[in-house]
């Protein structure tokens, strides 16, 4: 198989079969990301993709579910990925879905009947890190598109009835902010249909432009409780339903929810950890993550 670079994929994408659409990121530019930091963007040629597939054929021919890795192959043109599209159903004939992380940059490239052709062809399943649905903290991170950017993109893959699941960060808004990025991106959000939606919590690596800031005061990182109050906040103003998994690393207490059935026994469990862990244990863990 051919891997270039940093190989990541989502902990839900963790049954699916992974392949190498692309590596590196086309963008660079989020402020609180390194992942993709010295990887300069590029697609996998033919050759590897097809020689890749044919290694997949031979050992799980049966394979129903791809995630092809890269911070974002939706980045290619439509008609680079209707070709591998394609060709996975060449090989892969019992393959249904393939999946893959996508930005808002890179749907607004691609008109509505572009994308229900993608949807025909098995192209399903967009992790989509939004981060958040307000203004303000998209600027902060600087992540190149604005909460109405998001609201028109995503309706065209509702419209075409491709499944796509967001990232919300809390802490990304900083010191004080958590209150008003929750209830933005709620209400944003709600106007949405995200099959789940994942929630991380920021965590500053010194090798970030967040991270320099914040050693400047240019940025003041919010305080784990106001995290937690942040997630109670987004949780109460979703009005959809939908899935979330606040349950990775990065949370200091994991929770998971379906909405709105789960929403008060969660918002209770949030509730309770503040009620009875000190700020400074809170703060440790989060000194402590070497990654996510």
């Amino acid at each position: 198989m051919h891997f270039a670079g940093r190989t990541w994929r989502p902990p839900y994408e963790a049954h699916s079969v992974i392949i190498q659409a692309a590596s590196g990121c086309t963008y660079h530019k989020c402020r609180f990301c390194s992942l993709y930091k010295n990887e300069r963007f590029r697609m996998s040629p033919m050759e590897e993709f097809e020689e890749d597939l044919a290694e997949i054929k031979s050992c799980q021919p049966y394979a129903r579910r791809i995630f092809w890795t890269g911070a974002n192959p939706f980045a290619m043109s439509y008609e680079n990925l209707k070709l591998r599209a394609l060709t996975v159903r060449d090989y892969l004939i019992k393959c249904q879905t393939m999946a893959m992380f996508a930005s808002i940059r890179d749907i607004k490239s691609k008109e509505v009947w572009q994308l229900k052709k993608l949807r025909a062809m098995g192209i399903n399943g967009l992790s989509i890190g939004v981060e958040s649905g307000d203004d303000q903290t998209l600027a902060l991170a600087d992540k190149g598109y604005t909460s109405a950017d998001i609201l028109e993109q995503c309706r065209k893959l509702d419209e075409a009835g491709i499944e796509y699941y967001f990232v919300y960060m809390t802490g990304l808004a900083g010191k004080d902010g958590g209150y008003r990025n929750a209830r933005n991106s709620a209400e944003l959000f709600s106007q949405l249909n995200p099959y789940f939606i994942s929630v991380d919590s920021l965590t500053l690596f010194p090798d970030t432009e967040l991270y320099q800031m914040a050693q400047k005061g240019l940025f003041v990182p919010a305080k784990e409780k106001e995290r937690i109050r942040e997630l109670q906040v987004f949780l109460n103003n979703l009005n959809i339903r939908t899935h979330l998994f606040a349950d990775t690393v990065s949370n200091f207490a994991p929770v998971t929810a379906y909405l709105p059935y789960d929403r008060e026994k969660v918002i209770h469990k949030l509730k309770y950890v503040m009620e009875n862990t000190d700020e400074m244990e809170m703060l440790e863990y989060r000194k402590n993550l070497k990654s996510l």
